[in-house]
């Protein structure tokens, strides 16, 4: 191991953290100098992340890039472990793609600029430090500190939203998405201490998810207890994945947050969720896992037929993309709940398409919102004359959105379908039709608002900026990409994948 591998994990969640404490000591009255500063910070933690997925060596598989920091010795024993396997890795590389993404969308902010972005580097030093952390007690930590921020940044830079009868107030996005994840993270953290204590009961008290991996492995966990522990995991973690009946916080939190937070919002927050389930329930608690497995699928299915349904009946665009995340989170946990090496690799790869499709879409609905203040698809036509570059990316995530061959989402459903098609027919037939309605709002979203006869009313507006223009268009390289060519990713998933299935 060089010198590079002992240390990559640790600066990618650091270099993020570090900036957000540095860039409290820029001036509240040069805001360029945030957004610039936030620019360099987020390209360094991009340049780790791509480096980071580079160095796994999928012909070894396992933890790699391991590293231990003594925190706490007895009687607690919290080590900050710190390694990468390859669920985590694509998912390191996510996170850095679209915080570098966020903050270049987030040029528009001009209120406290500075605090915006020491709370948006927070949150990506978060989401780095769940993904690469080994140690349930740093786990936790870095969970509340990627979920907290997004009170604020909703609630102070997000904006409310008139539906005529009545006013969706941005505090409330805030409120419910808070209430929501802190009510998750309670039952995470009864979970983690159930956990705990069981280990020490047995004369090791750790929290390092790999010791409490050979115990389960060893038979140590009897099945009563993984019964009733891994629902607290499947329903902690499932609140943050959209999980339903718990996803109602999302599509709200989506409308009232600005374009940069909605982006990481969607597109790897959620993944937050699904990522805490296969790690911790699935791994830790493998008998609880299996024999709750029915339930997960089945509330997955839901989240497929349901969002899609929910999408097709709204009008706003951040409702019909926050919609359109729940049903897709829903082939995520159903790809998870087959327990089968091509679903749960589909889930995997599932979660990183569509992290990059769902951030593209909120960074175009964003541009379109800056120029025409109006998300309704009734009042909004013929933008594709005035917004072409805009309208062509749009289109290029509404399709891999839909499952179009030759794009990222194609070959992550398509792998879904398969696992749930050995294990679970009938709610695989579901899950197709739920994507065949997909298609339809997706079609009829692209048909109203950037086709047809353009209204005098944007005659005025302008295209997407350089800087929308160049993330938008990284956007759709890697979603085709991924969609033409996906073993990059595929090779290191399946060695994450089947060391987490050995336990069934």
């Amino acid at each position: 191991m060089n010198a590079f591998d002992q240390v990559a994990l640790f600066m990618v969640i650091a270099v993020p953290l570090l900036g957000a404490l540095l860039s409290m000591f820029i001036s509240k009255d040069r805001p360029k100098d945030a957004w610039h500063f936030a620019i360099m910070v987020s390209f360094i933690t991009l340049v780790l992340s791509i480096a980071i997925f580079a160095r796994y060596d999928y012909g070894a598989g396992g933890f790699q890039l391991t590293r231990e920091f003594n925190w706490l010795d007895h009687p607690l024993n919290i080590t900050l472990s710190l390694g990468i396997d390859g669920i985590a890795a694509p998912l390191v590389l996510l996170n850095g793609i679209v915080l570098f993404g966020a903050v270049l969308i987030s040029q528009t902010i001009k209120h406290r600029t500075r605090d915006f972005f020491v709370l948006l580097l927070a949150l990506g030093s978060g989401v780095f430090g769940v993904f690469a952390v080994l140690d349930l007690f740093f786990l936790f930590f870095f969970y509340e500190l990627a979920v907290l921020p997004m009170y604020l940044l909703i609630g102070v830079w997000g904006s409310s939203t008139d539906f005529g009868s009545f006013l969706r107030t941005k505090e409330y996005g805030a409120m419910k998405l808070m209430m929501f994840l802190v009510g998750g993270s309670v039952l995470i953290w009864i979970g983690i201490l159930a956990l705990y204590t069981r280990s020490s009961d047995l004369g090791a008290p750790t929290f390092s998810i790999i010791q409490l991996g050979q115990m389960a492995q060893n038979g140590m966990f009897s099945e009563t207890f993984q019964n009733w522990v891994f629902p607290l995991f499947m329903i902690g973690f499932g609140v943050l994945a959209g999980l339903w009946p718990f996803h109602t916080w999302s599509p709200d939190g989506h409308v009232a947050a600005p374009t940069g937070v909605s982006m990481l919002h969607a597109g790897v927050l959620m993944k937050l969720g699904a990522f805490g389930i296969i790690r911790v329930g699935m791994v830790l608690l493998p008998e609880g896992a299996a024999n709750w497995m029915p339930v997960l699928i089945v509330l997955g299915t839901v989240n497929v037929v349901y969002g899609s349904i929910s999408a097709i009946s709204q009008k706003d665009l951040k409702y019909i993309i926050g919609y359109s995340s729940v049903s897709h989170m829903g082939y995520v946990i159903m790809g998870i709940a087959t327990l089968h090496p091509v679903g749960l690799a589909g889930a995997v790869l599932q979660m990183f398409s569509h992290g990059i499709m769902t951030a593209l879409m909120f960074a175009m609905v964003g541009a379109i919102y800056d120029r025409t203040h109006i998300r309704d698809i009734t009042v909004l036509n013929g933008l594709m004359k005035r917004m072409g570059v805009t309208s062509f990316f749009f289109a290029i995530a509404g399709l891999a959105s839909l499952g179009l061959p030759g794009l990222s989402g194609f070959i992550a459903e398509f792998m879904v379908f398969v696992g749930a098609f050995r294990t679970y027919l009938p709610l695989a037939i579901l899950a197709v039709i739920g994507a065949a309605i997909t298609a339809v709002y997706i079609l009829r979203l692209l048909a109203r608002t950037f086709f047809g006869e353009t209204d005098p009313m944007w005659e005025h507006i302008t295209d997407a900026s350089p800087v929308e223009k160049t993330v938008g268009g990284a956007f759709v390289l890697i979603l085709i990409f991924v969609g033409v060519w996906p073993a990059p990713l595929l090779r290191v998933i399946n060695m994450g994948v089947d060391s987490v299935l050995q336990g069934f």
